[in-house]
């Protein structure tokens, strides 16, 4: 959520930040709901002030055995007023902030200004691109292996999603572990937490209500439970409503879930195979830092998710995300894109986010210095370390052997207690 006060300050300025990310910033709409609110709550306090002030002389008159039924009368009629005034305030609250959770955030200065993917920036590359004649796409390899089956998944789920088998199952589990230790030895404190969530953990992170339509929903009784579509709501969430200690940031979380996104309006090849699935499993990195140690944070956060691929010997490029291709919330992001020989390019594995204080604001998440007088808003971060079924596909493609088998990264060897799928 952006600052109100930020945006009366600089609207002009904040809209053409927005624009460059292709959103319109209706001002003269804000500025009305902002006026009819802010009109709104002087009357009610001028109400009240008025009000006290005459408790104040009504108390005055009864202790001198005044007659005050005048006075009393307008405070009845007062009353009925300052009610409807405040029936009047919810409403023009939640209109309000209606119109603030529908603004994506503004850009960071150092993102790139585009519009559209074509408009990102590549940072680097790591690896080599294997050469392979007429490379296997995974889902051919997998049913090859016997370790993927889309069909039985079909029969049991419908559409997208998969059922692994024998050693394709063991190697998803492996992919877990070996991302919580990497990321554990490398100083993230691991999390296991919920896979339901309450609509104000949704919200806190920015899914609702933007993204409804994405999300799967159930109920507990007439209350609603949304199946989480990233470990970054849950974690992320966990401090909501607290101010923690300045001195204790960066607190650095990891956190294996499945995730569940429904994907609407999605389609083409992706839909098809283990690559955009409505169930998968990913290690999340979540970060809390001071604002003033936010960029550094995103090149640590990124760096983390960089030197799994690179354990595993996966090329990979990375991707600063212009303006107009930046997720809704996050201010300045990198994609981390993998190799895929049977596409011939490099496609998404991870994409780790600086959201400023923009999901803070939602979720209440403050610090403190020890000497502030007032605490201050923390800055987020998240990003996949990594996303485990793209990784599992990503090994199958580009360690592919001419025979059908697949060589396993050396990093996995000791957990599989085999160096290669027949």
């Amino acid at each position: 959520m952006l600052d109100s006060a930020l945006l009366r300050q600089n609207l002009d300025g904040i809209a053409t930040d927005l624009a460059n990310r292709g959103f319109h910033l209706d001002k003269e709409h804000f500025l009305r709901l902002d006026a009819e609110r802010r009109g709104i709550i002087a009357q009610a306090d001028a109400l009240k002030a008025a009000r006290n002030k005459a408790s104040e002389e009504i108390a005055r008159l009864k202790r001198q055995k005044e007659p005050a039924d005048c006075l009393i009368a307008q405070q009845q009629e007062a009353g009925a007023k300052l009610k409807a005034l405040e029936s009047a305030e919810r409403v023009a609250e939640a209109a309000f902030r209606d119109f603030l959770d529908g603004l994506p955030n503004i850009p960071h200065a150092s993102a790139p200004i585009g519009y559209d993917e074509s408009g990102n920036t590549e940072v680097k590359r790591w690896g080599q691109p294997p050469e392979i004649n007429n490379p296997k796409d995974h889902a051919e390899l997998g049913a090859a292996l016997g370790i993927m089956d889309f069909e039985r998944a079909s029969k049991i789920s419908g559409s997208r999603f998969a059922v692994l088998r024998g050693m394709g199952a063991k190697l998803e589990r492996v992919l877990i572990q070996f991302f919580l230790e990497q990321n554990i030895k490398a100083g993230w404190e691991e999390l296991l937490v919920p896979y339901l969530v309450l609509p104000q953990t949704m919200y806190g992170t920015g899914q609702l209500p933007k993204f409804e339509q994405d999300s799967f929903k159930t109920f507990r009784g007439e209350d609603p439970l949304y199946l989480i579509p990233t470990a970054e709501v849950p974690v992320t969430n966990i401090y909501r409503d607290e101010i923690l200690a300045a001195e204790s940031l960066p607190i650095r979380h990891c956190a294996f879930t499945p995730c569940f996104r429904s994907e609407a309006g999605s389609y083409g090849r992706d839909t098809k195979g283990y690559i955009r699935q409505h169930q998968f499993h990913k290690v999340e990195l979540v970060s809390f830092a001071k604002a003033k140690e936010g960029g550094a944070e995103l090149e640590f956060l990124t760096r983390q998710a960089e030197t799994l691929l690179e354990a595993l010997g996966l090329p990979y490029r990375r991707m600063e995300l212009c303006t107009g291709d930046l997720g809704f919330g996050s201010q300045k992001s990198f994609d981390l894109e993998v190799w895929l020989p049977s596409q011939n390019c490099y496609r998404e594995i991870s994409s780790c986010s600086w959201y400023g204080d923009f999901q803070a604001r939602r979720a209440n998440l403050k610090c403190r210095d020890k000497d502030a007088k007032r605490p201050e808003f923390i800055h987020t971060l998240n990003g996949s370390g990594l996303a485990v079924g793209r990784t599992l596909v990503a090994i199958l493609e580009n360690f592919q052997q001419a025979d059908g088998s697949v060589l396993l990264p050396k990093a996995l060897h000791s957990f599989m207690d085999i160096d290669v799928l027949k």
